[in-house]
């Protein structure tokens, strides 16, 4: 387990315990598998955009030690922690995180190219404020290689999807969705490039609008078809 602590502009640790006021940020566990390029992009609109004063990030996990995200967050100054979950059994994997990041006190988990089925211990102990965005409608296709399955069926168009996320395979409540024009994408790097874009947007901007109270989930379909 490795875990590091938030640093001020000064480079001072900052208190994780700190007394927040009644009408405090909303405190986001960003969790990330890779390069993290959402939580880049979120950390950004928390400084200076539609997330500033709506939230603030309480830590950044991975369960990958060596992520690049994670050190892409140090240098931002968050509060890292990661747990290695190679050779871990999911059930016992995922106890472990939420001990982590309980200590944290996290209002929401946001899902950042967190590359892990959740099991249930997980999404209970969160109930309701897990977040995930997902690279096409969940209406349609769930699960991996979304950029993928727009690009082999030539889609014109694919869909960003935000969710809550249940005991599903990417079959929790929308909070919204957001349109992908894919019209003349001649690859599949063109799809992705097009798709992140407007992920990089919109995952902030839903989250925000949620905190805020203006979203309502909706009911996500189970079925999936091309």
């Amino acid at each position: 387990m490795r875990i590091t602590e938030p640093t001020s502009a000064s480079g001072q640790p900052r208190s994780l315990s700190e007394s927040k006021p009644i009408k405090r940020p909303a405190r986001l566990a960003i969790l990330l598998s890779g390069r993290g390029s959402n939580m880049l992009a979120m950390a950004r609109e928390v400084r200076e955009g539609v997330l500033q004063s709506v939230a603030e990030v309480a830590v950044v996990f991975s369960n990958i030690p060596e992520a690049l995200g994670l050190q892409a967050a140090q240098e931002l100054g968050f509060a890292t922690a990661s747990i290695d979950s190679r050779g871990r059994k999911r059930t016992e994997f995922d106890a472990d995180v939420v001990a982590l990041l309980q200590q944290y006190q996290p209002d929401y988990v946001v899902l950042a190219g967190y590359m892990r089925i959740l099991s249930p211990t997980f999404i209970r102990a969160f109930a309701g404020r897990i977040l995930n965005i997902h690279p096409a409608d969940t209406h349609q296709h769930q699960g991996l290689h979304a950029y993928e399955w727009a690009w082999e069926n030539r889609l014109p168009e694919t869909k960003i999807t935000v969710h809550l996320v249940d005991e599903g395979l990417d079959t929790g409540p929308v909070l919204a969705q957001a349109p992908v024009d894919l019209r003349g994408a001649d690859s599949l790097g063109e799809v992705e490039r097009r798709g992140l874009a407007v992920e990089h947007r919109f995952y902030a901007d839903t989250l925000a609008r949620f905190i805020s109270g203006q979203l309502q989930p909706q009911v996500a379909s189970t079925s999936s078809h091309p």
